[in-house]
């Protein structure tokens, strides 16, 4: 089956993305549509989790949207941040989204290297602090796990939650390759189309989670990232569109002219 058509369930981010290489090289058409909606919490919502963002010394970021939320109810709730107050962020890339909100200074701001578990020794070692770990209605089970071994003072804040998009647009439309980064795209997917047969559609998941929730609605995965070989989605697709245009030649003769 020669791949036209590649739906990606995100929103549209950067006329660099390597996905638009992908398009160009490839000759295939790639659409963007966010699967889910991002819907911040209240005040009020805070308040009723017993929240008060004053009882806390550190705070573990471990998204982009976890900041924005954060500084958001700050705001709102008319909490001025301290200066004083310190941050732990899961990556370089959330560190650096922080700087939006505060001025940087190193000695505030550990950053971990890619996974929650990478953070852990810091937050080990400074079990007096006080941790707010802001974040959505889905968290991965293994982090509240983790923190809870460490025996220290923790809350969670739910600051936003996902719900899924409206797809009805998208009844009838057709694509090769369906493209999921999270556990809530698949989620989505199914509640707007209940009576989805998946076919000859290839589905492509980044990520154990939305590997294992594909797996559960009873989807048949082609396309597994991240692995060692291909970690970026772009690139495993690239390879998969590649292997089956050899598949679709089958003389000799024919894929002399496919090289060339």
């Amino acid at each position: 089956m020669k791949i036209n058509n590649i739906l990606v369930s995100q929103a549209f981010t950067s006329s660099n993305s390597p996905y638009m290489e992908l398009s160009k090289n490839e000759n295939v058409k790639i659409d963007f549509r966010s699967f889910i909606e991002v819907k911040g919490a209240s005040s009020s919502d805070v308040r009723k989790q017993k929240i008060n963002f004053s009882d806390f010394t550190v705070v573990l970021f471990i998204s982009k949207k976890s900041i924005d939320h954060y500084f958001r109810l700050a705001e709102s709730m008319r909490f001025k941040v301290p200066i004083s107050m310190k941050y732990v962020c899961q990556t370089a890339a959330i560190a650096y989204y922080l700087q939006k909100y505060i001025v940087y200074r190193k000695r505030k701001i550990h950053i971990g290297k890619k996974s929650f578990q990478d953070i852990l020794p810091y937050i080990k070692k400074h079990s007096k602090e006080k941790f707010l770990l802001p974040s959505s209605d889905i968290l991965k089970p293994e982090i509240p796990k983790m923190l809870k071994k460490l025996n220290i003072f923790w809350k969670r804040a739910i600051l936003y939650k996902t719900t899924s998009s409206d797809l009805s647009d998208l009844k009838n439309a057709y694509y090769d390759i369906l493209v999921f980064f999270s556990p809530a795209c698949i989620k989505s997917l199914f509640e707007n189309f209940p009576n989805f047969d998946q076919n000859n559609i290839k589905i492509a998941t980044f990520g154990k989670n939305t590997l294992d929730a594909a797996y559960k609605a009873g989807l048949k995965i082609e396309i597994k990232v991240p692995t060692p070989k291909y970690p970026s989605m772009a690139k495993a697709l690239e390879k998969y569109i590649q292997e089956h245009r050899y598949k679709n030649y089958s003389t000799v003769t024919d894929l002399a002219k496919f090289l060339g």
